[in-house]
């Protein structure tokens, strides 16, 4: 009859001692049982779907929606770049009403608000994933010193307002000529 895991398996009944091939089997199956159960809760079969789930979890723990460009950067998104005679803004808002977006400059501190309005859903549909921005927006930037505040312009076209900001004259570098 052999003993089953984990139970020690008498050679002298009487005696009561196990003998000592039986009690190393015994240890050895449950160091194993142990070191298995140890890498199961270690090492999921899928880290990846453990990991996926992590992510599901925190998402709604922290009401964060999911976005290839991570945490932190909002809508709309925008590019600004500067020339020697400019800065040049670029915030990519497709599907806007010029007329909603306000542009304002205060103490060298630049303004971008606006509202997208909710998209309507068909009648008698479900949203399975929903990852279009909607409602009220308001993105702060600050610029440099040098700028000219009377100068500065914004244009909308093809869902991209342009905000043009102007440099001093009296800031841009210039070449003396040596005579």
């Amino acid at each position: 009859m052999e003993a089953p895991v984990g139970e020690y398996k008498f050679l002298n009944r009487n005696a009561g001692i196990p003998s000592l091939e039986a009690s190393a089997q015994a240890r050895q199956s449950c160091q194993l049982e142990v070191a298995r159960i140890m890498y199961r809760s270690a090492f999921s079969r899928d880290v990846f779907a453990e990991l996926d789930r992590l992510q599901r979890g925190l998402q709604q723990a922290f009401e964060l929606s999911p976005s290839i460009r991570g945490r932190g950067r909002g809508f709309p998104a925008i590019n600004l770049s500067s020339t020697p005679t400019s800065l040049e803004i670029h915030v990519f808002a497709p599907g806007l009403d010029p007329a909603s977006l306000e542009v304002q400059l205060d103490k060298g501190v630049l303004t971008l608000a606006g509202n997208r309005p909710a998209a309507l859903a068909p009648d008698k549909a479900t949203v399975h994933i929903g990852e279009r921005f909607e409602g009220p927006f308001r993105r702060v930037l600050n610029l440099p010193d040098d700028i000219d505040a009377a100068g500065i312009s914004a244009h909308y076209r093809d869902g991209v307002l342009h905000v043009h900001v102007p440099r001093r004259a009296a800031a841009q570098s210039r070449r003396i000529t040596v005579q």
